[in-house]
């Protein structure tokens, strides 16, 4: 008998992915940095506030944002637990709208404004075609999401993000999927004078094969294709439905056989024997 164990893309066991709220013009700095390093991340805007407070121009969205996620943050960012369900609505819906007319595709990740969510909104959001939702709630820890209209990351890049990271680096623990998830607004970095936290931590990840970088989107989409993964009784035949590719990593209980990562391409059926 094998176990089996599901992998992030490549046969890998470690992601990293990032939120940051607003769209606001230090945006533009930090998407440089993290392009210049590989990395992903999710920007979570407000569809009818561009060109004020600070915000971007609508017509850099597609731009400036390509490579990355463009998420939902409501309309107007009004906090929303203090809002008839009807503004509910029309704040999340209307501003997937928007914000779907700029990148050209649906826009489903949602962070809340103002961090606050209640057990209505949870139940409100798949129903505007929303697939997961970020709170404001740093866990300082690498789990995977349990609760998707729930999701809470791991840290702000405030909370000792560099020892977090380098924690994060020296984990071996194969046995064990580790994300981390990094969240804030890009404003903070002017008002306290720290861009060098994003830079340091860009820099020690830049090059690392080792790791999935992902948009919060990919994630939740990877996740799902690892849950439609259809077993025979005895696990030795495995059929991927989805559109993607999924990897797991068989794991003999005999010493004298290898441990092997699999992937599992799009509409096929694998034998693991």
């Amino acid at each position: 008998m094998e176990l089996l164990y599901y992998c992030f893309p490549g046969g890998r066991y470690k992601a990293v992915t990032l939120s940051y709220d607003d769209g606001k013009t230090p945006d533009r700095r930090l998407v440089d940095i993290l392009n210049r390093a590989g990395l992903k991340g999710t920007f979570n805007l407000n569809g009818d506030k561009f060109g004020r407070d600070q915000r971007i121009e609508q017509c850099e969205v597609e731009a400036l944002y390509a490579g990355h996620e463009v998420a939902a943050h409501s309309l107007t960012h009004p906090t929303l637990t203090r809002c008839p369900r009807e503004m509910m609505v029309r704040q999340i819906f209307d501003d997937r709208r928007r914000l779907e007319d700029l990148v050209g595709y649906a826009v489903r990740g949602f962070a809340y404004p103002n961090g606050q969510h209640t057990p209505t909104l949870h139940r409100l959001l798949p129903e505007l075609g929303i697939a997961y939702a970020r709170t404001t709630t740093s866990t300082r820890s690498l789990l995977l999401p349990t609760d998707l209209m729930t999701w809470n990351p791991s840290v702000h890049h405030n909370e000792e993000l560099i020892e977090r990271t380098g924690d994060f680096l020296a984990r071996n623990k194969s046995q064990y999927l580790d994300l981390l998830y990094v969240w804030g607004h890009s404003t903070d970095f002017d008002r306290d004078n720290n861009w060098h936290v994003i830079e340091e931590f860009a820099a020690m990840l830049a090059g690392r094969h080792d790791i999935w970088f992902a948009t919060n989107i990919e994630i939740v989409d990877y996740l799902a294709a690892v849950e439609r993964l259809q077993y025979t009784a005895t696990c030795d035949r495995v059929h991927n439905p989805s559109a993607c590719p999924v990897w797991i990593r068989v794991d003999s209980l005999t010493a004298s056989e290898p441990q092997r990562t699999v992937e599992i391409p799009a509409g096929t059926t694998l034998s693991l024997t």
